[in-house]
């Protein structure tokens, strides 16, 4: 049987890297990984996955943020694939039946966000509501920008994990 790994490592690079950029908006981190391939087995897939993320430059980061749409939002600035767009509405799915005053402050903390720190805010959103958001969000507005941006990362490395989960498991 022929798995969705083995699927993976065969695939040209072009068709490798429109995969992996379903899970991760970074045209490097993709590239890095279609490049690496092939994968042994999933556990090398998802550390060559963390050790390039964490590699990447602060402007590869960026590229990734902006592959999704914001909080209680369905567009992303930057194109996303049919797969990405389905796979953020499931993360976002606690913030589907909020009411109307806390979807006004996550709209409201997501512009006071991106103004403070240049970019969207970044969260795990995957079993999340939209009060615990908003919470992460009102906290995370207290940091400096540079600790922020990690930050950012490290929630943009789980969504990624949890997309290459996904992936593999079609």
């Amino acid at each position: 049987m022929i798995t969705v790994l083995d699927q993976l490592n065969r695939f040209s690079s072009a068709q490798a890297e429109v995969e992996f950029l379903k899970c991760c908006g970074s045209r490097n981190w993709a590239r890095s990984l279609t490049d690496a391939r092939p994968f042994t087995d999933v556990d090398a897939l998802f550390q060559k996955a963390e050790s390039v993320w964490w590699s990447l430059s602060d402007e590869d980061w960026l590229e990734a943020f902006r592959a999704h749409p914001k909080i209680g939002e369905q567009k992303a600035a930057a194109a996303q694939s049919e797969q990405a767009r389905s796979w953020s509405a499931q993360e976002q799915s606690g913030v589907q039946n909020t009411v109307t005053e806390t979807k006004a402050a996550l709209a409201a903390g997501n512009q006071e966000y991106e103004e403070r720190f240049g970019f969207i805010f970044i969260v795990c959103a995957t079993g999340k509501t939209s009060a615990e958001m908003l919470a992460i969000l009102s906290a995370r507005l207290q940091n400096d920008p540079g600790p922020e941006l990690r930050t950012a990362a490290e929630e943009q490395r789980k969504i990624t994990r949890l997309r290459l989960e996904k992936l593999l498991s079609e």
